[in-house]
């Protein structure tokens, strides 16, 4: 359904109404466009330190031919020269420079009194940074930081990075990066997908990167020969998800109930997939599955995606509204991964993505099963990710507002709250969920396990 709001917004006289009674503005997001670079424009690198994690990021924006830059930072700069990155001298009281990304390595500060390297940093630059830019802080897990005062000037981080992810508007996103010690050479499939228009609607988030193997992917085709399950694939969310994994290579089986076949077959026809028709809550969903993957030597990505909504309050909702909502969005998913794990169905290096719901986060009037069911999801993930063996892996991601049929369906007043109340001041599409998903399943995503992102243009709920 289109936004009009943002139509108008973004046309002449829109733009003017729209300065003149301080009204949202929201911006047309650049999203990923495919064989295009990574990051189109100069990219910023400073640091409150340089070492082991400014080498890594160095090494990302060497790899993706970054036209990068640093300020006067002369470690930083030889650091980077050895492995082949000019970082390019900026000066700070140039104020006609503009850049895409801006990176700052804070895995160095070490107490509270150190933060001001923050400030010392994006204060002057703050307002150069394009439309639809990246900013990225990069620390390291406060529980892991060793010292009290470590543990608190990096925790410290998410606050900085959730509001500067407010205050910059113009599409600009801000993400926190923890990296865990020797976890660096595993830092590059998120820095990726990060500083990319893949990760347009995802803003004021912490992600978590472990030390786990690293693999060489084919960055152009990083599922090149795998084999996805979609549940819930026949359209919406799932069929966008379906799309961008077949064309990150892999072959994918369209899964959903036998009344959704039509649809079924169109998404598999289009991705040249397969179709399961499915009722993922029956007894034998896992076996089913398993024996529909045979053919393909294997699992190696499912992405539990199938969900209902049946909204009422608590007061006025029928036992069976309650039951089909939670049997569907979250018992059927621990049958199923219960299943596949003891059966040893996932290969080597498998990938388990969730979808879970920001309602399952903070809440939500008239959806006490929906967010029950939802949060759920969250324990699922975090209770999993670390018994997990082979290099399987278990992330979720959480939508926010995303323009779907379901959406299109709500009321005009609280759709129009559900759009605008997030930094993006726009609802999200479908795609947007679909990336951050691929990001997950990638081959190279070994270090992420146990994240939970939101996809919801840093939503004011449970922001």
């Amino acid at each position: 359904m289109s936004d009009q709001y943002q139509v108008f917004a973004n046309s002449g006289i829109g733009k003017f109404v729209i300065k003149n009674l301080g009204l949202p503005s929201p911006v047309v997001l650049d999203r990923y466009v495919s064989a295009t670079p990574v990051l189109q424009g100069a990219v910023l690198l400073g640091a409150a330190k340089v070492g082991a994690v400014s080498a890594a990021i160095s090494q990302t924006l060497n790899n993706i031919h970054a036209n990068s830059y640093a300020g006067a930072d002369a470690a930083l700069q030889q650091q980077a020269a050895k492995i082949g990155l000019n970082l390019s001298a900026f000066n700070a009281g140039d104020k006609e420079a503009k850049f895409k990304a801006v990176i700052f390595d804070a895995s160095g500060i070490e107490n509270s009194d150190q933060l001001v390297a923050l400030y010392d940093f994006f204060h002057p630059i703050a307002r150069q940074i394009q439309r639809s830019g990246r900013v990225i802080v990069v620390g390291v897990q406060p529980e892991t930081a060793g010292t009290v005062a470590k543990a608190i000037a990096q925790r410290a981080l998410e606050g900085f990075v959730k509001s500067i992810a407010k205050e910059f508007k113009k599409g600009i996103t801000a993400q926190l990066l923890y990296v865990d010690q020797g976890a660096e050479a595993n830092i590059e499939s998120s820095l990726r997908f990060l500083l990319s228009p893949r990760s347009a609607y995802v803003s004021g988030q912490v992600l978590r990167v472990q030390a786990a193997e690293t693999v060489e992917v084919d960055w152009s085709k990083p599922l090149a020969g795998k084999t996805a399950v979609v549940t819930g694939a026949s359209r919406g969310i799932g069929e966008a998800i379906a799309h961008v994994l077949a064309r990150d290579g892999a072959h994918v089986i369209c899964l959903d109930v036998p009344q959704q076949q039509a649809d079924l077959e169109r998404v598999a026809a289009e991705i040249e997939g397969s179709v399961l028709a499915l009722d993922i809550t029956a007894a034998d969903a896992g076996e089913k599955i398993q024996a529909a993957v045979a053919a393909q030597q294997g699992l190696d990505i499912i992405v539990h995606n199938a969900g209902i909504t049946r909204d009422k309050t608590l007061a006025n909702m029928k036992p069976e509204l309650w039951a089909s909502v939670i049997n569907i969005n979250l018992s059927s998913i621990e049958r199923i991964n219960d299943y596949l794990l003891a059966h040893e169905v996932l290969n080597s290096n498998g990938r388990i993505v969730c979808v879970s719901s920001i309602s399952g986060i903070a809440g939500n009037l008239g959806q006490t099963n929906y967010a029950t069911s939802k949060a759920g999801v969250i324990g699922l993930v975090k209770f999993t990710a670390p018994i997990l063996q082979k290099g399987i892996t278990i992330n979720a991601v959480a939508p926010g507002f995303i323009e779907t049929q379901m959406t299109a369906a709500i009321p005009f007043a609280i759709r129009e709250a559900g759009r605008r109340m997030n930094s993006m001041s726009q609802g999200g599409l479908p795609i947007d969920v679909a990336e951050t998903i691929a990001l997950f399943t990638s081959t190279a995503s070994t270090g992420l396990n146990g994240n939970v992102v939101r996809v919801c243009g840093q939503s004011l709920l449970g922001a």
